[in-house]
């Protein structure tokens, strides 16, 4: 038996047992925990404790929690704040991302790994005080929000004067954190895509005849599509669901759909609607990315032969 369990495992079993754990962490800490919870979404919310039941009284299968996602005002408002402000943070990471992950593909090695260091370095610092350092410089009487109101009066004339910007509690403040937040999220993939570019297809379009910005939209643009949608979703889908940059500066009467699942578990203690916007929210962001990935392996497949 000791024979065959060690001829096991020097054929196959060091190879099954690497890829099986990988497997059993998303079963344990994925598919668990999202059973769980969309069990929780068709109970039925009781005044005990838990606060949800099934049977009895109560219907097996209640999908009421489901039909209010769909007629309640609150619940429409706020994934659609979520999905309008995500957007807009992903859009304007991708904006700022895409020049500084290109700079970083044409300086030389040395100046790399110091650029990249700098990069990933907000990662040192807790996410929590970086979010309340900004709070500070957005307040009345800061000197961010002091030099944006000078600017406002420069530019504006003597009626439209100002004494302070207000910036915190609104969508503009979420947005600004949230690219502050995640912009590394979009460099790094978008630098590991521009890096594996061959700088000859440039040269070659150059030597052409084409212009610097028709090489950028027509060569490099094209062969930057994955890392962009990779590094879009890296952006897209945690701040879609973001909690604490909007409780802390978001508007509490705008919330996002994070701060309103967080209510409802704790404050209105109703965990199957809770359980329910999590679950909508899940299929919102898993659908897409699933669809994109069956259509890459299918043209990556397309493309091999």
């Amino acid at each position: 038996m000791r024979a065959r369990l060690s001829l096991w495992f020097n054929r196959r079993g060091w190879s099954d047992l690497t890829i099986g754990v990988p497997y059993l962490w998303l079963v344990l800490f994925f598919l668990l925990p999202f059973l769980i919870v969309l069990a929780m979404s068709v109970a039925t919310r009781t005044p005990t404790a838990p606060p949800f039941g099934y049977g009895g009284e109560n219907p097996l299968v209640n999908l009421d929690g489901y039909a209010r996602l769909f007629t309640d005002e609150l619940y429409i408002r706020a994934f659609l704040t979520s999905l309008t402000n995500a957007g807009l943070a992903t859009v304007l990471c991708l904006l700022i991302g895409f020049p500084m992950a290109l700079g970083l593909t044409r300086v030389s090695k040395g100046w790399r790994n110091i650029l990249l260091m700098l990069v990933i370095l907000p990662f040192w610092t807790s996410f929590l005080l970086r979010v309340y350092a900004w709070m500070g410089m957005m307040g009345k009487n800061s000197w961010f929000n002091q030099m944006l109101t000078q600017g406002w009066n420069w530019l504006t004339p003597e009626g439209w004067a100002v004494t302070s910007m207000p910036l915190m509690h609104s969508n503009f403040a979420v947005v600004l954190v949230m690219v502050y937040t995640y912009l590394p999220f979009m460099i790094l993939p978008l630098y590991a895509s521009l890096e594996r570019l061959d700088p000859a297809l440039d040269e070659a379009a150059m030597d052409l005849g084409t212009r610097p910005f028709g090489v950028f939209r027509d060569v490099t643009l094209p062969q930057s599509i994955p890392g962009i949608v990779a590094g879009g979703l890296l952006v897209f889908i945690p701040a879609a669901g973001e909690l604490v940059i909007p409780t802390l500066v978001g508007d509490a009467a705008s919330p996002m759909i994070g701060r309103v699942i967080s209510d409802e578990f704790s404050s209105a203690r109703d965990w199957p609607m809770a359980s329910s916007v999590a679950v909508a929210l899940l299929l919102i962001m898993v659908i897409p990315t699933m669809l994109y990935s069956h259509y890459q392996a299918k043209a990556d497949g397309e493309g091999k032969r």
